[in-house]
């Protein structure tokens, strides 16, 4: 091969490596990425709000525009969860308030005991209020009225036609639940405090202003003293809105036992005994 036919060679070889190269740098130059331009104009939004809000001597920034945006939802989940939270264990008035205990009710009496000859069966209310310490136990200040009738053997041995038995207390009960976590539970109950008992023998008279006959107290004997009662009860919770209710349906049955003095030395009259049984609601 002659020298000139190999320089025409090498000739078309460098043109061609040179094309190859330059192709290459084109193909590069238009792959490769361009800005972007959403990002540049979040940027320079965000670069303007802030800007726009930097504080002045003129415009001090006020604490509710430095504080976060989320804080408003924030807060505003907190209050409505507080809102229904009422067994919160947080301080101030709602704690207290959370605490209170509240009672009412009514039923019956049997009476037990040396004392049926002289008091028979009668009903009774109860209202009282206090705290709870925790969901175990309770503390109440409680008033009971009890009205027994008087046993007819009795009130005509008195010179009488009719009678009653009053007795009013004013007690401190505790409370203390068996099964606290359980809608319906058990409960002991007990206490003590001053009682007034007045015995009352009636007579009938003529008349009231439509002409009726009505009874007149004929006699009547009364007595200040301590006593003492303890009994068991059940209660159910009601679920509440929310379940978280606090309100109860109660049934109970006391032993109540009075040291009253005696009208004469041999009427018996030395001891009152009685079953009261309310029904109500605590909450």
């Amino acid at each position: 091969m002659s020298l000139v036919r190999w320089s025409s060679l090498v000739s078309r070889f460098a043109f061609v490596g040179a094309a190859a190269v330059l192709a290459v740098g084109v193909a590069s130059a238009q792959l490769a990425p361009a800005p972007d331009s959403s990002h540049s104009a979040t940027v320079s939004a965000t670069e303007s709000s802030s800007n726009d809000y930097q504080p002045t001597d003129s415009q001090p920034m006020t604490g509710a525009e430095s504080a976060d945006p989320a804080a408003p939802a924030a807060s505003g989940a907190a209050a409505a969860h507080g809102q229904y939270d009422n067994h919160g264990g947080g301080g101030g008035s709602h704690g207290l308030v959370s605490r209170l205990a509240f009672e009412a009710g009514g039923g019956f009496n049997a009476p037990i005991g040396n004392d049926t000859p002289y008091i028979t069966w009668g009903g009774n209310f109860t209202i009282g209020g206090g705290l709870h310490f925790s969901k175990r136990f309770s503390l109440l200040a409680e008033y009971q009225f009890i009205d027994d009738k008087l046993p007819g053997a009795f009130v005509a041995a008195g010179g009488g036609t009719g009678g009653n038995a009053h007795i009013q207390s004013i007690t401190a009960s505790p409370v203390i639940e068996l099964f606290p976590k359980r809608s319906t539970g058990v409960y002991v109950v007990g206490g003590g405090g001053w009682y007034h008992k007045s015995t009352n023998f009636t007579v009938e008279e003529c008349c009231d202003f439509y002409g009726y006959p009505v009874n007149v107290t004929a006699n009547s004997f009364s007595s200040d003293q301590l006593g003492g009662n303890i009994g068991l009860g059940m209660d159910h919770r009601l679920g509440g809105v929310y379940g978280d209710g606090t309100m109860k349906l109660f049934a109970e049955a006391r032993y109540l036992y009075l040291h009253t003095p005696s009208i004469t030395q041999t009427d018996g009259l030395g001891t009152t005994e009685l079953i009261p049984v309310p029904f109500g609601v605590r909450w």
